[in-house]
């Protein structure tokens, strides 16, 4: 049975680059119907080929049959409830690098989860918890936002950050917090308009202080500590309206939307119609949650 599907395959492989175009649909038409088992044969005809053409053709079928991949997994991750954030931000990644090694990711952070454990102590404050994190995030690791190219895409892929070093409000975020609550430092991040935030919450507190948040960090720099009034500031400044949306935590739907909100209006930007497309593919899949104020919460 194998023999006659790798014989297919090869049959297949060889009239990619047949000039009657019905023939080609046909042809990528029944590849796109195995799916990621054909992408290794495909790769291997692209390197053996010097026909424009044919590796043009294969480009493009390996490309949708890893976007399908992708849209299937982020529906996945949407519909089984979304509990990890950094599995939502894995899935956007592999939309642009469809071929990462996701462990070395995670091993990374990890790695810098470790290095914050050892310097924990029992009796810390969550002030001095949040500038253990911070000593060993930002000076230790050396990360920092990228305020040269802010509307660079690379900002939104996680395995981008980690390895420059640089990133976006968002993307430090989404590592900030990952690596708080894998001590269990209640950080979660906060869908400010414009700056997206990080709030660390303090559950005792909700019944005298609704939002329940004892203060907030702003992981774009250096992890600075502000209050609530500083928010209010920010929004007076930006003449919009204080929604409780504004102070309280969002859900990691409404994070991993606004990744792929950014991302969108990065390739507007570049004039990367087809990406715009796809990303908005992939935007739909979220659309059950958390819009409030979308059109303002770039960045």
């Amino acid at each position: 049975m194998a023999e006659e599907k790798n014989r297919e395959l090869a049959a297949l492989v060889s009239l990619l680059d047949d000039p009657d175009q019905e023939v080609y649909l046909q042809v990528e038409r029944r590849l796109l119907e195995y799916g990621p088992e054909v992408v290794g044969q495909l790769e291997s005809a692209w390197e053996h080929s010097l026909d424009a053409l044919l590796q043009q053709r294969i480009e493009n079928i390996v490309h949708k049959i890893q976007f399908t991949g992708v849209r299937e997994d982020l529906n996945l991750w949407y519909q089984s409830g979304a509990f990890d954030l950094l599995q939502g931000a894995l899935i956007i990644n592999r939309y642009q690098y469809p071929d990462l090694d996701e462990d070395k990711v995670r091993l990374q952070i990890e790695e810098m989860k470790r290095e914050i454990w050892l310097g924990l102590q029992y009796e810390m404050s969550s002030i001095e918890k949040i500038k253990l994190i911070n000593h060993v995030f930002y000076n230790t690791y050396g990360f920092s936002g990228n305020t040269k190219n802010h509307h660079d895409p690379q900002n939104s892929y996680i395995s981008q950050v980690i390895e420059s070093r640089k990133g976006n409000q968002i993307s430090l975020a989404i590592i900030y917090s990952t690596l708080a609550q894998k001590l269990d430092i209640p950080v979660y991040g906060v869908n400010l308009p414009q700056h997206f935030i990080l709030g660390y919450i303090d559950e005792s507190r909700r019944e005298e202080a609704d939002t329940g948040v004892l203060f907030y960090i702003n992981a774009f720099n250096k992890g600075a500590i502000f209050g609530k009034h500083d928010v209010d500031q920010f929004l007076r400044q930006l003449n919009l309206d204080p929604m409780p949306g504004f102070y309280t935590p969002c859900s990691n739907v409404e994070i991993i939307r606004r990744v792929i909100r950014n991302l969108v209006s990065a390739y507007e930007n570049l004039g990367s119609e087809d990406k715009v497309l796809e990303l908005k593919q992939l935007q739909d899949i979220l659309t059950e949650e958390g819009a409030a104020g979308e059109d303002k919460a770039d960045l």
